[in-house]
């Protein structure tokens, strides 16, 4: 006999069971608010700082203060894989043009996290796009003759972003839909710096980065 959800076989005189085939739940860090994915996790913790995980339940959507903020994340998210994919098209150095390609996938996978976690449509990126852009968001003055100065750009994209994202979560009603979504978010962009931040003194030492590895891209 097979599971008729996940064609699976069952044992044999089975007459009631559970199938969790392809069930992904979603976890709020107490601690950090950070959001982890997955059907059960290493004793129900947070991955990214141990704190405690409490599931989170399907959420609607629907008001114009969480939808400003979903929109504003998807903003950024563009924006970072706009400026990747420029970066790599630039580069002469073959090892930056790799890392930067890879730092737009991961751009990309962000907005796909996203889309499967608030149920929103990806949107579509312009072709256009000037470094400058990127730099005056990031507060970091414009060098395009430094390499370095690319990774600056980036961690300082994510850093004012995760800065942006925690005061709207202050400024927000305090436990409301909200203030948590905010959390989120910002917890996002701090990873991301961190990962960032990594790959850059991973760069400047010349070893090889970790990003693109198995557990790197995990949301």
């Amino acid at each position: 006999m097979l599971c008729p959800k996940c064609r699976q076989p069952l044992e044999d005189g089975a007459e009631s069971y559970i199938c969790c085939a392809n069930a992904s739940l979603q976890w709020r860090c107490a601690k950090c608010a950070k959001v982890s994915e997955g059907f059960a996790l290493p004793y129900g913790l947070c991955p990214h700082c141990g704190g405690k995980l409490e599931r989170i339940t399907p959420r609607q959507i629907d008001d114009g203060a969480t939808l400003d903020g979903i929109r504003k994340a998807f903003e950024i998210e563009l924006g970072g894989q706009l400026f990747y994919l420029r970066a790599a098209a630039d580069s002469t150095d073959p090892i930056l043009k790799d890392l930067f390609d890879r730092f737009a996938a991961m751009e990309k996978e962000h907005m796909r996290t996203l889309q499967r976690r608030y149920h929103a449509k990806v949107p579509v990126s312009s072709a256009k796009f000037r470094f400058e852009t990127a730099a005056i968001f990031a507060g970091v003055p414009m060098r395009p003759a430094d390499p370095a100065n690319l990774f600056r750009i980036a961690i300082g994209m994510e850093q004012r972003a995760a800065s942006y994202f925690e005061q709207c979560a202050k400024a927000a009603k305090p436990a409301s839909p909200e203030q948590q979504l905010y959390r989120e978010l910002a917890a996002e962009e701090r990873e991301h710096a961190v990962l960032l931040t990594t790959e850059y003194s991973q760069w400047k030492q010349g070893k090889p980065g970790l990003l693109g590895t198995d557990d790197t891209l995990q949301p």
